[in-house]
């Protein structure tokens, strides 16, 4: 497996440890009757739970595009050292992503998304020039 799919995973599995992070924290404020239920009260998590919200939210706005831009590349024969690098940084920041939003870290969030999205965008532009 390439540096690249394995990345691929590692992200998809990232998206499972927000998603179990986040409906733990949820839970426990928002209680296992609404969890349940149909949610029909549309509660909003408040504190440190809308900030996983948000950040899972955010994770899996970014990551179709991510895998979007693995997948182009490994198609187009592009894959190489600069994407197997891209996908490495994409996931690292992405895990550093999660702690620096939920503590609240505003420009440390906004320079490590900026950061996950540009190799995002280096693997893209990779696979077409």
């Amino acid at each position: 497996m390439t540096t690249d799919l394995l990345m691929l995973v590692l992200a998809c599995l990232l998206a499972f440890i927000h998603s179990a992070i986040y409906s733990t924290v949820v839970l426990r404020q928002l209680g296992i009757a609404y969890n349940a239920g149909p949610r029909d009260e549309n509660l909003q998590p408040a504190g440190m739970a809308g900030r996983l919200r948000r950040a899972h939210v955010n994770f899996l706005e970014t990551f179709p595009l991510f895998a979007a831009a693995v997948l182009v590349a490994h198609v187009t024969g592009s894959a190489d050292a600069t994407t197997a690098l891209a996908s490495q940084v994409y996931v690292i920041f992405r895990v550093l992503y999660l702690p620096a939003y939920v503590s609240g870290i505003a420009y440390l969030r906004t320079a490590i998304w900026f950061v996950a999205t540009g190799a995002i965008l280096l693997i893209l532009w990779q696979s077409v020039f």
